[in-house]
Order: structure tokens, then C-alpha cells, then sequence
């Protein structure tokens, strides 16, 4: 059983929670080596791919629940475009893609481009069967830096979606992709956003030796995880041009007591409209 709580609070920590934190910081990841994880970010993701292949995260056919702008809409006689930033192995545009090629009725649709930092990420999207350049476009690019722009003509796109992305950048260049964003979308065009939300489980298990810095986090296998709060996600946006539709924690449970199941996880997410004025 799956219960949602959509709040804009902070959650509230226990002595123990807060404890937890406190420990985090008694032995924090040593600069010189926070450094390396920086240099070799790209190796760790393609080392992530080749281990894992396609069979760590699940197809995403929750999106178009939660982002109805997914959805086809009326026909406006041109085809909407799409970015998914950080597409690992298409979890999220492929079963987009699966949608929009079964509803024959559709009379709008959308051209996907699908971006990821890990090479062999973007070989296992071109090598599924439903890939094909006259729907889908997928390339290798930073998205901190400018390299998305030889893809990608500015003032193009319709909606960029970022689901668990933003997380894995060092807290430094998010305003790099943020305007990054803004370079690529249309006046009034969308950004989709959902990462993980402040004092989610995930950030509380870690362990002292694997803090970076404040809510920024190494993982056991030197991938890197930040989380969130709401007022400083709306912050970056807003000061580059977006007005925020939305931002929420979404407060999830996952319970199943036959199996002694009780997993409490915390995201963020949001969606972004580029200001026209801007």
C-alpha cells in the first residue's frame, strides 16, 4: 500500500533524526577526495550502467499521473518537443514514446531528445527496439555545460523533464543547468521536475564519511546525491527566469505488514514556466 502526503512543511525531526545529522558531520568526505569524485563523475555513472544495465530503475508510467502536460493535447498543426535530461536508459521516454505510438487517434505528439552524461546510458537508449531518429533523437552531453546546444537549437522546446537528475550534479553548476533550461525552452515553455526532498530516508541512513557538504552526499559506489528544500528550489528557478506553477514535498509510504515493510521517502517535486518576459 502507497499513501502520498503533498505538503509544502518541512519535515519535522525527531532527537534521533537529528542526532543522525550530527554524526554526518563529525567526519565529512576530505576535499582532495570530493575533488576526485567531481573529475571522475562520468566514469562512476558509466561503471553505475555497465553493472546495473538496464535493469535498475523501473519504466516511469507514473509521469503522465503526476505531469498531465505529458499527455497529448489538441492539435496545434506542430509537433510539441521534449528533453529528458539525464535519460539513463529511457525509463522515462520510452514508455512516452510506447503511448504515443498505440494512440493512432492522436493527432499531436511530441519529438523526444534524450540526453544523458554516461555514454553507455545513451548506447543502451539507442540500442532498444523502439528507437528511432524520426521520433527520438539521444546524445551524450554535460548539461552544466554548453555542449547540449550543438543538439539542440535555443528557444525550441516545449517541456524539459528533470526526474532524479539535478541530484546527481555538484550543488555549484545548478544555475548552469537551470539556464541551460531556459536557453533551450520556448516562451511559456515547461520544466517537469521531481528529486529527493530534504531529510528523505535515504539522506538520514548515510553514515559519517560520506557528507560532502551541506545535503550533498557520496554514495557507496561514488555516485553523488543531493536533497532539496522547496524554498531554496523555487530560489534558483525563479532567479532565472521561471515562475514556479508548483513545488511540493510529496511524502510517500510505502507499507506492506505481511512483509514488514515501512519505507518513508521524501521528493520534491515541481514544474517551472519560463517567463516570456524574461
Amino acid at each position: 500500500m502507497e499513501e502520498d502526503i503533498i505538503t509544502t512543511r518541512t519535515k519535522e525531526l525527531s532527537a534521533d533524526e537529528l542526532n543522525k545529522l550530527e554524526e554526518q558531520n563529525k567526519r565529512l568526505v576530505p576535499e582532495f577526495k570530493a575533488n576526485k569524485l567531481e573529475i571522475d563523475a562520468q566514469r562512476h555513472w558509466d561503471l553505475f550502467y555497465k553493472r546495473n544495465e538496464t535493469r535498475f530503475f523501473k519504466d516511469r508510467h507514473w509521469t503522465t499521473r503526476e505531469f498531465q502536460e505529458l499527455l497529448a493535447e489538441e492539435c496545434t498543426g506542430e509537433r510539441r518537443r521534449l528533453l529528458e535530461v539525464g535519460c539513463g536508459v529511457g525509463n522515462l521516454v520510452f514508455p512516452l514514446l510506447e503511448e504515443q505510438l498505440k494512440d493512432q487517434t492522436s493527432e499531436q505528439s511530441f519529438y523526444f531528445y534524450a540526453c544523458d552524461f554516461s555514454p553507455r546510458a545513451v548506447d543502451f537508449v539507442r540500442t532498444n527496439p523502439l528507437y528511432d531518429t524520426k521520433h527520438i533523437t539521444a546524445f551524450q552531453c554535460d548539461i552544466t555545460t554548453q555542449q547540449v546546444h550543438e543538439h539542440i537549437e535555443a528557444a525550441s522546446l516545449d517541456v524539459c523533464t528533470m526526474i532524479f537528475v539535478l541530484s546527481a550534479i555538484h550543488p555549484d553548476r545548478f544555475v548552469d543547468v537551470v539556464k541551460n533550461l531556459w536557453q533551450l525552452l520556448r516562451p511559456g515553455g515547461l520544466v517537469l521536475f521531481r528529486d529527493y526532498g530534504l531529510y528523505d530516508m535515504a539522506q538520514l541512513r548515510f553514515k559519517p564519511g560520506h557528507k560532502i557538504s551541506e545535503n550533498f552526499y557520496m554514495r557507496q559506489d561514488g555516485t553523488r546525491s543531493y536533497y532539496f528544500a522547496q524554498e531554496e528550489l523555487a530560489e534558483i528557478f525563479s532567479q532565472n527566469g521561471f515562475d514556479v506553477l508548483d513545488n511540493n514535498y510529496v511524502h510517500r509510504r510505502t507499507l506492506n505488514l505481511k512483509e514488514g515493510i515501512d519505507v518513508p521517502r521524501i521528493f520534491l517535486q515541481a514544474k517551472f514556466r519560463k517567463r516570456s518576459d524574461s
